[in-house]
């Protein structure tokens, strides 16, 4: 995963084990944690902690994860990711509507909040990103360069670009319309084979003549196993 330094992420929530099992996990990760139960506890500490990343429930006695998310975007440079046990389309719009910058359904894996406390880090925060670390990949973003077992791969600028969106992402199911949009770009007009023929020539130049590395889930995508 990638090495992280002064990171700083408040947990909001009224679950005390959720809090102890994310506050774990992201402290194992190198994150400054802090946690809050409520929402009047979540705003005092954010203008103390004063966090970059806020881990925020929904469904909350008192005052909500949506009204703690309205009065934090007023005054606070702070990514918010929401969480929701509710599938409601409303309740999301309703969120990224008050400036939420992200949303997640419970129950969620702790690698898919990962990939999105990254994805808002990279997006909001990029100064405080360092080296990225995947297992056997290391991405240096400055030089745009990727070291596969510290052996410098020869890419082009789009083989780059696809390789770490997929490695970032690594264990979740890309499909190609998303991979398209991240690393070709929402107006890309193409045929989406292109993905095809760019994985093709990254397994080539990863010898993964196996697949073993990026896999492909027939009718879903593609997903990296590190």
């Amino acid at each position: 995963m990638q090495k992280l330094k002064g990171i700083k992420v408040l947990l909001v929530d009224d679950e005390p084990n959720i809090l102890e099992f994310l506050e774990m996990g992201l402290q194992d990760e190198g994150f400054e944690v802090m946690t809050a139960q409520d929402g009047m506890m979540a705003v005092t500490l954010a203008k103390q902690f004063q966090p970059h990343i806020i881990i925020l429930d929904v469904m909350m006695p008192g005052m909500d994860g949506f009204e703690v998310c309205r009065m934090l975007k007023k005054s606070e440079n702070v990514a918010i990711i929401m969480l929701t046990a509710k599938d409601e389309v409303d309740d999301r719009v309703k969120g990224l509507m008050l400036g939420a910058d992200d949303y997640m359904m419970k129950p969620f894996s702790f690698e898919e909040l990962l990939a999105r406390i990254q994805a808002r880090i990279r997006n909001q925060f990029p100064n405080l990103m360092e080296e990225v670390v995947h297992g056997p990949f290391r991405i240096d973003d400055r030089r745009k360069e990727i070291l596969y077992n510290q052996r410098v791969l020869e890419l082009s600028t789009t083989e780059y670009e696809l390789l770490k969106y997929l490695v970032i992402n690594q264990g979740l199911v890309l499909s190609k319309a998303k991979i398209l949009d991240k690393v070709w770009g929402y107006d890309f007009g193409g045929d989406e084979n292109i993905v095809e023929v760019y994985i093709r020539s990254l397994r080539e130049k990863l010898k993964d003549k196996e697949h073993r590395l990026i896999r492909t889930l027939r009718g879903s995508g593609y997903r990296v196993d590190l």
